[in-house]
């Protein structure tokens, strides 16, 4: 019999996004399994490459295997399989819906420290002179990629090639390698250790202290050589001494990298629903006893128990022998959440976010594997964790952008969500107080299954007053400041009374930009359209597009003036004025800046909690999932800046972060209250924030969107082409438009091609065009032919991306 496997290569091309056959080594033949990542040689010479293996099967006729001179596979990287078959079948439909490379959907399903790195080596195969031998190769038969380099005789090496006097070898190498410790296991009987202790000098405490250590452990019992030296008082000369007599063994013991591993938790059992959640409840539960997959939208207004009814609906699947995902945005993934979470179901919770490191992130997604976690709590991702027999999946927030994907493969996880569900045949439950309008109207259709929660679950917690400040009135009273007379009155009746307050800034930095005064010079990034913000912090000017920094100008660059000018608010510049204020005030910043050091975002947020603040400034990274009895005060102070964005979904997405910021007040005994700043005090999303009337914003959001052939109304797509040379990227969007408009009905919009809003980033334009339709049988494939086409232009320069809904239009 000669077995075979279909393996995709790591090459994420069109000409290689197809299964490419190998043989299996007889000395592989029981190991390699669908789902497994192996090493082949690929293309010419000896290049080694990492691949997944699609299946495995008998090849009837080895005649024609020998005919085409099939290469073998090289090692397996894995024991077993890392994807299963439901992941394999994902991937297919993810390539389909996102126009992605296959290898590209299955890398993203992995840990990153599961994607292979690869290093690069120069091989002698035959004589070569002796300086290069000996000044370059160092007398060895292998040097380096990196050594080659330094050697700066590069050329030459090259020409050796060319005379196949020395080869490129290419090795792949494995980063996810699990963590371990040493530890100690016994080698000796009773009785040998009873006859070792005889002959013992006088004084010999430490070999003394192990072999009472060695006599108490059993024979398969294995000790870590710090519980060793904490318990007995053993060091480690001894245990390597220990070692050489043939007293014991010092082994290798793997340990789990636990991110939670010191954080203690406190049971915390189901509290009592009132008559909405019961209902929900009951209403997804008997759609996971019918293994329907219904998709269930959770309207729910902050503060209403949503969480509750996620965790008791996941108990009930873990009663029912199942498992559960729930997702939660990158941004409000929360220690919070969290700890309701691993307080209500302990180890049997795994946690995968970006704040962990690769190392535990890798340990948090084989605790799935290993079926040691039954429930998966994180951010985009957990949508591939390994769980199988699952029983529900839970999107909380689903209205929030940061569940698609913005590079390839550009996926929405409550796309995958959905698919995942129809698999296990289990329901998805969307919650959010203020719904995408595309989920609304699902509903509004009976596609997904409408339940609401209207009220707040702790009775004593009010909706909090809204107050809307007209900033033209204050800017008329010669008050150019950034806060309100009114907020500023209460920030101080806030204070005395001993109670906390949230400030919520969407921007951060210390100003948006610096101008000269007499020629109106804006200090621009070299390389993006879009001027540097200032950071006082490092007392740097710098690009938020591409990480561009330098320091800041005291003279204009054009008319050597020294009247060079902070112009915006930013939240450090906040932050000082907070502090000239209030000088008394405890006041604690939360931004991209503040929040970039592992653990920095948990440490704020019980720095807060734990009252030892005042004041939380922050993005909107402090709009979500925060909540804190003794916060009485939101405060927004531009309530605009979204509004001002050419994307129309900007109405949407300022109600929805004003909705969700003002539900942060009042959420336990004390009455909340928030001020909502803004230059638009009429606009209709904060005048319905204000009322706290999504059905309200709902109708007047459809109508507007009705009247602009926007979605839910119309799908969309939008395609982008960028290059270094503005010409040419723009040429070919133009070429993909009379392209489109061969195949499309008269039905279809088409807007642009146009500039995208900033239309360099690091040195390369990108120009981009909006297609809105509502039905086109040969839109899927007229958009692979495109990228089809230009694979060509692809090695000159020329991206071209699709994105399917995008989520941003600029």
């Amino acid at each position: 019999m000669t077995y075979v496997a279909e393996v995709i290569v790591d090459v994420p091309t069109m000409q290689t996004d197809v299964p490419y056959t190998y043989l299996i080594p007889a000395e592989l033949g029981g190991q390699i399994r669908p789902g497994m990542r192996v090493e082949v040689p690929f293309g010419n010479g000896n290049r080694h490459i990492q691949g997944f293996v699609l299946k495995t099967y008998d090849h009837q006729n080895p005649a024609e295997l020998s005919e085409f001179a099939m290469k073998e596979i090289v090692s397996v990287l894995d024991l077993g399989p890392v994807l299963n078959q439901e992941m394999l079948e994902l991937a297919d439909e993810m390539k389909e819906t996102t126009f992605s490379f296959k290898i590209t959907c299955l890398q993203t399903m992995l840990p990153s420290v599961m994607r292979a790195t690869y290093q690069k080596w120069l091989v002698l195969i035959d004589e070569v002179p002796e300086d290069i031998l000996y000044e370059v190769f160092k007398g060895l038969d292998e040097i380096t990629w990196e050594e080659a380099l330094a050697s700066g005789r590069l050329s030459e090496l090259m020409k050796l090639r060319q005379n196949e006097q020395i080869d490129i070898r290419y090795e792949v190498k494995k980063r996810n390698r699990s963590k371990t410790i040493n530890g100690v296991k016994s080698s000796l009987s009773f009785e040998q250790i009873e006859e070792e202790r005889q002959g013992l000098r006088k004084g010999s405490t430490q070999k003394a202290s192990l072999l009472t250590m060695l006599q108490g452990m059993t024979e398969d019992q294995i000790m870590t050589v710090k519980e060793a030296n904490d318990r007995f008082g053993v060091k480690r000369g001894t245990l390597n001494a220990g070692q050489r007599s043939g007293w014991l063994e010092i082994v290798e013991i793997e340990v789990n990298r636990d991110p939670y591993g010191k954080h203690t938790f406190e049971k915390n059992v189901a509290m009592s629903l009132n008559d909405q959640q019961l209902a929900a409840y009951e209403a997804i539960v008997a759609s996971m006893k019918a293994q329907d997959n219904q998709t269930f939208l959770l309207e729910g207004i902050t503060g209403s128990g949503k969480t509750e009814v996620y965790l008791q609906t996941i108990a009930e699947a873990l009663d029912e022998g199942k498992t559960a995902i729930m997702l939660v945005p990158e941004i409000s993934l929360t220690p919070q959440t969290v700890h309701r979470f691993k307080s209500r179901f302990g180890d049997e919770v795994a946690v995968l976010h970006s704040g962990l490191s690769e190392g535990e992130k890798y340990d948090e997604w084989r605790k799935i594997e290993r079926k040691a976690a039954r429930v998966v709590v994180g951010a985009r991702s957990a949508i591939f964790a390994p769980l199988e027999n699952i029983g529900l999946i839970i999107i909380d927030e689903e209205h929030e952008g940061s569940y698609k994907q913005d590079d390839t493969p550009r996926y929405h996880a409550r796309d995958l969500a959905i698919w995942r569900s129809q698999y296990h045949h289990c329901p998805v439950v969307l919650g959010s107080a203020t719904p995408s309008l595309e989920s609304r109207a699902r509903a509004q259709k009976k596609v997904y299954q409408l339940l609401k929660l209207t009220k707040r679950a702790n009775e004593a917690a009010q909706l909090p007053m809204i107050d809307v400040i007209d900033m033209r009135r204050e800017m008329a009273k010669g008050r150019m400041q950034t806060f309100s007379t009114p907020l500023l009155e209460k920030i101080t009746d806030r204070l005395q009374k001993a109670e906390q307050v949230v400030l919520m800034l969407n921007r951060r930095g210390y100003s948006s930009f610096i101008m000269c005064r007499d020629c109106g010079y804006v200090l621009p990034c070299p390389n993006c359209d879009i001027s540097l913000t200032l950071h006082m912090d490092s007392k740097t000017m710098k690009c938020h597009y591409c990480g561009h920094e330098e320091g800041i100008p005291h003279t204009c660059p054009i008319c050597a003036s020294q009247k060079i000018r902070y112009y915006g608010t930013g939240t450090q510049k906040v932050e000082e004025e907070l502090r000239d204020l209030f000088p008394a005030a405890r006041i604690l910043r939360m931004d991209v800046d503040t929040t970039r050091r592992k653990g920095a975002h948990e440490k704020l947020l019980k720095t807060f909690g734990d009252r030892e603040a005042d004041i939380l400034l922050g993005t909107q990274m402090i709009a979500k999932g925060l909540d804190f009895p003794d916060v009485t005060l939101v405060g927004v102070l531009n309530a605009d800046t979204a509004l001002n964005l050419p994307d129309f979904r900007s109405a949407e997405k300022t109600f929805q972060l004003l909705t969700q910021v003002s539900g942060r007040a009042g959420r336990a005994e004390k009455a909340g209250e928030v001020v909502i700043q803004t230059f638009n005090p009429n606009h209709y999303s904060i005048q319905y924030a204000k009322e706290q009337d999504f059905e309200g914003f709902y109708q007047a959001e459809m109508q507007a969107r009705h009247q602009g052939n926007y979605p839910p109304f119309f799908y969309t797509v939008q395609i982008v082409a960028s290059h270094e040379d503005e010409n040419t990227a723009a040429k070919k969007m133009y070429e993909i438009v009379l392209q489109l408009k061969q195949v499309l009905s008269p039905n279809s919009i088409i807007l642009g091609p146009t500039p995208k809003a900033v239309m360099r980033v690091n040195n390369r334009y990108f120009y981009q065009l909006v297609l809105k339709y509502k039905k086109e049988a040969n839109l899927q494939v007229v958009l692979k032919q495109i990228l089809d086409e230009t694979q060509v232009d692809v090695r000159k320069g020329l991206k071209i991306s699709i994105d399917v809904e995008p989520l941003n239009f600029i």
